[in-house]
C-alpha cells in the first residue's frame, strides 16, 4: 500500500493534521504497483490526484479531498533517500490557486514523499530549485 496526502478544506484538523488556513492533511491509501518502486508510485499518485484512489481513509470520502496539484503540470523525474531524508525532482509548471495553495502544495509533495520511504524528512526540487523557491516566486 501507500498513501498520497490531500487537503480537507477549512476542516481545522477535524480529520487530519491541523495546518495553513486552517486544513487537514489527510492520507489516500492506495494498492502498490508490484513493479514501480514506491516512492516513484507515491509521487505519481499524488500527482495524477485524487480520484482513483483505491481506499479512502474513514470517514473521508475521495470526493471531499483537495489536490492543491490539480492545477499543476508536474512530472515525477527521479527520487532518492539515504536513510534521513527523501530527495524528489519534479519538472513542470506549478500553477497555485492562492496565497493558501503555498503550504498545501508543500505538505502534500512533503508528506507524500516522507510516508512513501519512512524518511524523517524531504527536499523537494522543481526544474532544479527547492520548492521552498519556487513558491515564493508564484
Amino acid at each position: 500500500m501507500l498513501t498520497a496526502y490531500y487537503v480537507l478544506l477549512d476542516d481545522g484538523g477535524s480529520s487530519g493534521v491541523r495546518f495553513g488556513c486552517n486544513d487537514s492533511l489527510v492520507g489516500l491509501a492506495r494498492a502498490a504497483p508490484g513493479t514501480e518502486p514506491l516512492l516513484t508510485a507515491a509521487m505519481n499518485a499524488l500527482l495524477q490526484g485524487a480520484g482513483d484512489a483505491d481506499i479512502p481513509l474513514d470517514p473521508i470520502e475521495v470526493s471531499d479531498v483537495y489536490n492543491a496539484l490539480d492545477g499543476s503540470e508536474l512530472t515525477f523525474l527521479s527520487g532518492s533517500f539515504d536513510g534521513t531524508t527523501v530527495t524528489v525532482y519534479l519538472a513542470g509548471t506549478l500553477s497555485l490557486g492562492g496565497a493558501c495553495d503555498v503550504p498545501r502544495v508543500e505538505a502534500q509533495l512533503t508528506h507524500t514523499a516522507v510516508a512513501a520511504v519512512g524518511a524523517i524528512r524531504a527536499d523537494v526540487y522543481v526544474n532544479g530549485q527547492p520548492l521552498s523557491e519556487v513558491l515564493r516566486q508564484d
